[in-house]
């Protein structure tokens, strides 16, 4: 009977919720976008093109690893314990990281499974690794190095001690912070300690040099501080990498200095600050004065250095993260452009200290102000050699907040994310400030594609999996609003196939004339019009149109903006987008910020302001057709009394919290027209009429208003008899030429309740909820049985209630996917989507009306197998000549694992395919392979594949001393003699190594 007397009271005269019942209620997790914590490390493979990052565990989420490729290509790989991830590495087909309980992870890429967890006996600082090796060094807390079997998937035997305190028994800063193989030569590794670094040879089992940087009495250092400057020290090392080709070492210290040392003799080349040169010498050096007066500004320690290489890995350049001083508001990137390395071996000292003095060129890599860059990761083009520095495309930046920027590389231009980076990653890039979602058919999605000049994709990687296609014929565009007055569109789904899953972007920053102060409020998309407005704090109101650019390719100059009125801005349009959303006109109402604003998709804009006023924009001129003080239309609430009050009680400020447009019959019509409906924060509706004129233009008349309890939240129409929507469409707003009339009713849902009733003024049904207040509300449909009031409540729970008997059909709970605390910003759509924030820079899409179905976030492909990593940089053929010792990285299978070590999957996979060919090639030319090409005996044992393994090896070497025959005949006789030396150094290097190691 409930049903009756409240459709009674609105005038619902049928049920419009007849077939739904609690069961029809099941949550299903259909999607998640962005982060779900801070970023802490950020790793790129470019054989596959993938980027990983790592994230910290906080309160809104576990540490866990993202990896995205091309398009919504992602996978995510949680920690095997609650952990933050510290260390993040690409290793051929796995994925390596060390987190803060101290636990290695190792993850396949191809299976996106964790194979091993494993917690080594000492507290892990560093960690490196080689795409060619099957083996992960870590460096510990004590000073020590130890290596993981990645194929084995335990530790070896094998073991650095700490190279530093035997050296040096009085230091105490021995941890390991850094570990580089060198570039062309794996048999050589740089580890750097807290104190210093050292040159390690694998194929000496020894230190070969000590880089030990000590500031000499009068010497400024990096920091220049008058206190230290009179007294011998230490500058904590914080960093040191290799030149591309292994022929210079350097290293960064926590007093901002970079050091560059030649490895054969370990003396300072140069050291040098972002300013100055030659700090480790006796002289005044420069002090950057602090904030107060006889005060020093500290520098930033070197947080991150990369030598990087062009595609000649001689022509080299620096690029430095920190080091500035603390007073500058923004910390940008520094690099050195060196230009070609000088020749080492026909370079005088000074050529070289002057190479490293002067550069060719100190470019600044602009960021954000008021933040600092912490890491880095470069984006190479195709080597994952050169420690990821050979020939950078670009540069992804991780900032002290947490955000992300990226730019070009060399040149610092930012970069836009949008369809460069995956969809997730553009929402920490940079944060959001604003979100809104708008149902939008999908032919007209489909056909919005932006036309924007851009460079190469830099994730090509992986594939997307298989999903159902469309559901439903409107899909859920999300339209999120940066800090940086960016706004970008795309489409969330349904849990089915994006067809169109290309984001468009909006430089609102460009259209209202300004850099700085650009913080959005609201936005509203009308997708029908392929129209979008976006409200401004500062009180603009943006509207942008789709279109083709004129001046695509030229910025034209910025004008200004006209006070309380429009401006038109289709001259600032980005020079780099030819067809796209476009700035078409501006509205400065200046009467505070926007607090709701809505697009209609009939060519008109409603703005609400803080400071009480109401603006409404016919686009067909555009102009504005209405602008009022909401106390102009809504009058103070009048309470009879015998007692007159010795006070006048000040009026509380009123502003819109809602607004709507609809067609409907209002009360006392017998037509339809357009119906604009404005909610305040007091709990005032007031409903306005929008008619035609004989000019062309529409006229705005205040129809009347209703009282509710507390501040609306969402106006909902729909159609009296069938409970469709009654919003103004195109469709139905051209139908009202022809008589049509709609018998609508409205839905105000409030805080504390809700209420049905026919506008302007008609009191209606109402209800209040019980225990916990509304934070968001909307109808929704579930196919053909019928039409429900959902809304999000203060338990975390969603409750569904019939229309109009507003009884609880059903509840669930939520809150364990979306903050409760953020439930005001969630989107209901109609088909019982819920777009909500889970954490700062999460956002969850769930379905209330689902079968149960569990979020999984490993259905896309990351690996391409037919992709094949690159051979390791070897030495010179002079290096060669001249005597140096060469080891292979399958000579470093034995190095570290040992002689008794069984071959790993990657050695049989060539084993087998090395066998293959032969087999081919003797079938081929009718002949029996060789006995160093014969296979492998059947039942053969570890040893003895070792044994042969080192026969075969040797056998090989001989045929080295062959070709160099041609060589003798021609000298003098000197070539005899180095042929005879390679040869017994080779002979010797790799079961000397193993024997001293292992004790054979």
């Amino acid at each position: 009977m409930a049903h009756l007397l409240r459709g009674k009271q609105a005038g619902v005269p049928n049920d419009l919720s007849t077939g739904l019942g609690p069961d029809l209620f099941v949550l299903d997790h259909v999607s998640q976008f962005g982060i779900n914590s801070r970023i802490s490390q950020i790793a790129y493979d470019p054989v596959q093109s993938l980027l990983a990052v790592g994230t910290t565990e906080s309160k809104f989420g576990d540490g866990q690893i993202y990896v995205f490729g091309q398009k919504r290509v992602q996978v995510v790989f949680p920690l095997a314990r609650q952990a933050s991830v510290k260390t993040l590495q690409f290793c051929a087909e796995k994925l390596l990281c060390i987190d803060s309980k101290n636990d290695l992870s190792v993850f396949s890429l191809e299976t996106k499974r964790l194979l091993n967890a494993h917690s080594p006996p000492a507290k892990i600082t560093a960690l490196h690794s080689d795409p060619t090796l099957d083996y992960a060094l870590l460096g510990t807390y004590s000073g020590e190095v130890l290596a993981f079997d990645l194929d084995r998937e335990q530790l070896t035997q094998f073991r650095i001690p700490n190279l530093w305190r035997e050296q040096f028994p009085r230091s105490r800063l021995t941890s390991v912070v850094t570990l580089s193989f060198h570039p062309r030569d794996i048999g050589t590794l740089l580890i750097g300690y807290n104190a210093g670094a050292v040159l390690y040879s694998l194929k000496q089992n020894k230190a070969v040099k000590f880089f030990h940087y000590v500031l000499p009495r009068g010497a400024p250092g990096g920091d220049s501080d008058p206190a230290q400057i009179q007294t011998e020290r230490s500058p904590p090392l914080t960093q040191a990498v290799w030149h591309p080709t292994g022929t210079f070492v350097l290293t960064g210290h926590e007093d901002g200095s970079i050091v560059v040392w030649d490895p054969k003799d370990g003396r300072i080349i140069q050291a040098r600050t972002l300013q100055d040169t030659n700090v480790d010498k006796a002289g005044p050096g420069t002090f950057s004065p602090g904030g107060a007066a006889g005060t020093l500004a500290i520098k930033s320690p070197i947080f991150r250095l990369a030598w990087c290489g062009n595609q000649d890995p001689d022509d080299t350049g620096i690029l430095i993260a920190g080091g500035a001083p603390s007073t500058l508001t923004t910390k940008s990137l520094t690099f050195f452009e060196l230009g070609r390395t000088p020749i080492y071996s026909t370079s005088s000292w000074q050529i070289l200290t002057d190479h490293f003095e002067n550069p060719k060129r100190q470019r600044i890599l602009p960021c954000p102000p008021e933040t600092e860059v912490i890491d880095l990761c470069l984006i190479p083009r195709s080597s994952p050699h050169f420690a990821g520095a050979h020939d950078p495309i670009a540069l992804v930046a991780l900032l002290a907040s947490g955000e992300l920027v990226t730019m070009s590389f060399p040149s610092g231009m930012p970069i836009t994310p949008t369809n460069q980076l995956h969809l997730s990653m553009t929402l920490v890039h940079p944060f959001i400030s604003h979100a809104n979602l708008a149902p939008v058919d999908r032919t007209r999605w489909l056909g919005m594609t932006e036309k924007r000049q851009h460079g190469p994709k830099l994730l090509t990687g992986g594939h997307e999996a298989n999903y159902p296609l469309k559901r439903f014929e409107h899909r859920n565009i999300v339209q999120t609003a940066h800090v940086d007055g960016t706004v970008r569109l795309w489409d969330a789904g349904h849990a089915d196939e994006i067809e169109n899953g290309a984001l468009l972007q909006t430089d609102v920053s460009r259209a209202v004339g300004r850099q700085q102060d650009v913080e959005i409020t609201k936005t509203s998309f009308a997708g029908a019009a392929s129209e979008l407005s976006v409200g401004l704090k500062t009180g603009e109101v943006v509207v942008f149109r789709w279109g083709t650019n004129k001046h695509a390719g030229h910025e034209l100059p910025l004008g200004e903006n006209a006070e309380q009125g429009l401006t038109n801005i289709t001259d600032r349009a980005e020079a780099a987008v030819k067809e796209g959303l476009l700035p078409f006109t501006l509205l400065n109402e200046n009467n505070g910020p926007v607090t709701a604003l809505k697009h209609s998709d009939v060519g008109f804009v409603a703005a609400g302001f803080e400071g009480g006023s109401l603006s409404v924009i016919d686009l067909r001129g555009p102009a504005v057709i209405y602008s009022a003080k909401v106390a102009d239309f809504i009058k103070a609430e009048k309470r009879g009394s015998f007692r007159r009050s010795s006070t006048q009680a000040v009026p509380k400020p009123e502003w819109p919290t809602s607004i709507e447009f609809s067609v409907m019959t209002a009360e006392g019509d017998d037509y339809s027209s357009i119906l604009l409906h404005v909610g305040t924060n007091l709990g005032h509706l007031a409903t306005f009429k929008l008619l035609p004129e004989s000019s062309g233009r529409y006229s705005v008349s205040f129809t009347g208003a209703v009282t509710l309890d507390d501040r609306i939240i969402n106006i909902c129409p729909i159609h009296a008899e069938s409970g469709r929507s009654a919003y103004a469409s195109q469709a139905v707003v051209s139908g009202l030429r022809s008589g049509t009339k709609v018998n609508g009713v409205l839905l105000a849902v409030t805080a504390s309740g809700v209420r049905i009733f026919k506008p302007a003024s008609s009191k209606g049904a109402h209800k209040t909820w019980d225990e916990f207040l509304c934070d968001s509300a909307a109808i929704i449909r579930y196919e053909e049985l019928g039409y429900a009031l959902l809304g999000l409540y203060g338990d975390g729970c969603a409750r569904a209630y019939s229309i109009p008997a507003l009884k609880e059909i059903g509840a669930i709970k939520v809150d364990h996917l979306l903050d409760v605390r953020r439930f005001s910003e969630a989107i209901i759509t109609s088909t019982g989507d819920i777009l909500g924030w889970k954490g700062p820079s999460e956002m969850a899409l769930v379905n209330i009306l689902g079968t149960g179905v569990k979020l999984d976030q490993t259905r896309d492909t990351l690996m391409n197998p037919d992709l094949l990593i690159p051979p390791r940089p070897t030495i010179s053929n002079m290096q060669w000549i001249s005597g140096t010792q060469f080891v292979t990285p399958a000579d470093m299978d034995l190095l570290i694992g040992g002689p008794n070590r069984p071959p790993s999957k990657r050695q049989l996979a060539q084993s087998r395919a090395d066998e293959e060919t032969r087999r081919r090639e003797g079938a081929r030319n009718n002949v029996y392979p060789g006995s160093s090409t014969s296979p492998p005996p059947a039942n053969e044992g570890w040893g003895a594949w070792a044994t042969r393994n080192l026969n075969e090896r040797t056998e090989k070497l001989n045929l080295v001393g062959d070709s160099m025959q041609n060589l003798e005949s021609n000298s003098a006789g000197w070539a005899d003699d180095v042929s005879k030396f390679v040869g017994k150094q080779k002979r010797g290097l790799v079961m000397g190594a193993v024997k001293s190691k292992f004790g054979f």
